[in-house]
């Protein structure tokens, strides 16, 4: 009998290594047609959510499987479903090709590491969100609410030994994440984003559009992962909140109507960022 001879870790990475060097062309155009995704599904939500402020009739407080049931609900819906189904699958492939190959090496080994531990969260988040964009298509079911989404990972995870903590721990990541985008925002620390093609006046008011929607969208997350950490902090997984419902935590406050209206167009400078990213990132497949 031939002896099996697994290969090792190292022969593995080496081997994915090779054949993203190999595909690095399409891996560039995978990314922006993954940013541009990810622009579309911020900038819908956005939109929806100004409607809602403004009482426009349709208009909501939504995540991105809201958002992906409204498309599918237009016409031809199918298609635009099925195009942003592919946008974000893309997405997915390029962060996980980050987790792997880190491809543009910033950082010391520790930043590197969580930042990589953070390619891996987005790859599998937005790897969700493709499995529910294509039952939609394949009308295994109809969307489902994104605080429901986030209440039962929860319950699911808080069921096991030590499960409360990890709510916690993700609680807290995500809100550390918002701050640090909040950051971001304000001292202008975008991402790898090269606009010296454009005129310096557009340079100028697209740079603070992205950094406006870098601000408003860590604001959201600070909130959804203050919610994670009261989830696990009550022992109660009905707290946790997702997109939508950090939209509705600011409608809610007074003068809701006006906030809400200031967070909406914050993420619609988010998917504006994201669709900048597209066009004008640095994107390096080393």
């Amino acid at each position: 009998m031939t002896n099996l001879t697994l290969p090792t870790q190292r022969e593995v990475t080496d081997h994915v290594r090779r054949a993203v060097r190999r595909a690095s062309p399409f891996v560039e155009k995978f990314a922006r047609v993954g940013y541009a995704a990810k622009g579309a599904i911020y900038s819908l939500a956005g939109l929806l959510a100004l409607m809602a402020a403004l009482g426009q009739r349709g208009g909501e407080t939504s995540g991105a499987r809201g958002v992906m049931q409204r498309l599918f609900d237009q016409p031809f819906g199918l298609f635009l479903l099925g195009a942003l189904a592919a946008g974000l699958a893309c997405y997915a492939v390029w962060q996980f090709i980050r987790v792997v190959e880190d491809p543009e090496r910033v950082g010391n080994d520790a930043n590197r590491l969580m930042k990589r531990i953070g390619y891996f969260g987005s790859g599998i988040i937005h790897s969700a969100l493709v499995v529910s964009a294509i039952n939609l298509l394949l009308g295994y079911a109809r969307h489902g609410d994104d605080n429901a989404s986030a209440r039962g990972w929860s319950a699911t995870l808080m069921s096991y030994p030590a499960g409360r903590w990890l709510v916690a721990a993700i609680g807290i990541g995500i809100g550390v994440y918002g701050l640090k985008q909040i950051y971001n925002g304000f001292t202008a620390k975008l991402d790898r984003i090269d606009v010296s093609p454009l005129p310096r006046a557009a340079r100028r008011w697209v740079c603070r559009a992205c950094q406006f929607g870098l601000a408003a969208r860590g604001l959201v997350f600070a909130i959804i992962g203050t919610f994670f950490a009261l989830t696990a902090y009550h022992k109660r997984p009905s707290e946790a909140k997702g997109l939508s419902g950090a939209l509705d935590t600011v409608r809610e406050q007074a003068y809701g109507p006006w906030l809400l209206a200031i967070a909406a167009l914050g993420l619609i400078a988010y998917g504006f960022y994201e669709f900048v990213k597209a066009m004008y990132r640095r994107i390096t497949v080393s």
